[in-house]
């Protein structure tokens, strides 16, 4: 019995040197590097092209790349990235030379997009890679970024480097985070006048990646075939907002009862521009409303979505703050219209408060910029609150934004 237990201490022992060992070597190693094939492109820059290459970055590129401080892509952390898979930095695209990726060629650049893969060969595992994307929108964004638009200007920002945790290593060690290969065949769109359910199909998965978020879990999500990522459009996978709490993704499946089964297709269409759901709730951080996208661009992802089978899912409550934890009125009501959701707890995250105050000198002018924001600075991802935040809950919020912006200011003061 003496030799057994012997025999047996010895092969757990071993076991958990191999383990010990498996884990240091992944942790030195890193993520895998791979070998690059850049194509041979060359992309002609026309207003047409730049124009439409702007319009998809501004749905697949800007949430990650776009620095709210220099309004540049000149990259940022990623604050929804789970700290189970570490801390990660976007890069700066911008046309600066060495810092930028002004000295990489149009193959370079059309190989990243595709595949994840940057020239010297190192994966980026956060990264959106577009393996199906219609080979002319692959270029229009390859335009744009070559553009004369001011948010791709050289900037001096430098790179950070990410931190991807051992967890996060493992897994594209053993293939759950890898590239996308790059296409063997010419990729071409559907056409949405003729083929409404494909087209819906092709911005769902190819282009803003839906099922990214709204499946289980990034984990357990298949890139190259997304429709056979667990829990497909069923939402559940942990997001986070800018202050780092966990956000559940909603069920976008038909089912009646935990996804959009009873919404119609205008009721889709009001979310996706809107951001505010038929009940009137303001969708969380990190998903943004899509008023890029055209009436019918959103109704045929609307009608894909009809095909999609539907999981009875529930979800799970974010994490939010307490309210009854409020020292004030307006920070009461700060977090209970979820404005925190989107510009921290201090008011310095994906949208910076830190000249609230001097660009909204009253209450008078920043309750006018609340209530329509496009009337003062055009097109934006800010929500128009007209209509939701009650008359009476104006004067303490307002109050307490101009409070923050102060503060946050005096904090980044040099």
């Amino acid at each position: 019995m003496k030799k057994v237990l012997k025999y047996g201490a010895f092969v757990l022992v071993g076991i958990c040197t191999l383990v010990a060992l498996a884990a240091l070597y992944i942790q030195l190693a890193g993520v895998p590097r791979y070998e690059t094939k850049p194509v041979v492109i060359k992309v002609d820059v026309t207003p047409e092209r730049a124009i439409r290459g702007k319009h998809l970055a501004s749905m697949l590129c800007n949430h990650c790349h776009l620095n709210p401080s220099t309004k540049l892509l000149s990259g940022k952390k990623m604050d929804d990235v789970p700290t189970a898979l570490g801390i990660f930095y976007s890069r700066n695209i911008t046309k600066h030379l060495t810092k930028g990726i002004g000295s990489w060629t149009d193959g370079e650049l059309a190989y990243l997009l595709r595949t994840g893969i940057q020239r010297d060969g190192d994966f980026t595992p956060a990264m959106v890679m577009l393996p199906r994307l219609d080979d002319d929108d692959i270029l229009s964004i390859i335009a744009y970024l070559r553009s004369d638009d001011p948010t791709v200007q050289p900037s001096e920002v430098e790179n950070k480097d990410s931190k991807p945790t051992l967890f996060a290593k493992f897994l594209a060690r053993i293939g759950a985070f890898k590239p996308s290969a790059y296409p063997t065949q010419p990729q071409k769109a559907p056409n949405l006048a003729t083929e409404k359910v494909a087209y819906g199909k092709y911005l769902a998965t190819s282009v803003l990646g839906c099922s990214d978020c709204h499946s289980a879990d990034f984990a357990t999500n298949d890139p190259a075939n997304p429709e056979n990522s667990k829990g497909f459009m069923a939402g559940g996978n942990l997001l986070l907002d800018v202050n780092g709490r966990e956000t559940p993704s909603p069920n976008i499946t038909p089912d009646k009862e935990t996804g959009i089964g009873s919404w119609s297709e205008q009721d889709f269409i009001q979310t996706l521009k809107t951001g505010f759901t038929p009940a009137h709730k303001p969708m969380r951080y990190p998903m943004q409303r899509y008023f890029e996208l055209k009436d019918e661009e959103i109704a045929a992802i609307y009608a894909y979505l009809r095909t999609v089978p539907a999981i009875h899912n529930p979800r799970k409550p974010a994490q939010t703050p307490d309210l009854a934890s409020a020292k004030s009125e307006g920070q009461r009501l700060y977090y209970l219209y979820s404005c925190f959701s989107c510009h921290g707890e201090t008011g310095v995250g994906w949208g910076d408060l830190t000249k609230a105050d001097q660009k909204y000198p009253t209450n008078d002018i920043l309750k006018d910029f609340l209530k329509n924001p496009v009337t003062h600075i055009g097109e934006t991802k800010m929500l128009k609150w007209e209509g939701v935040i009650q008359e009476e809950h104006y004067e303490a919020l307002c109050n307490y934004v101009r409070e923050l912006g102060k503060k946050s200011a005096q904090t980044q003061t040099p």
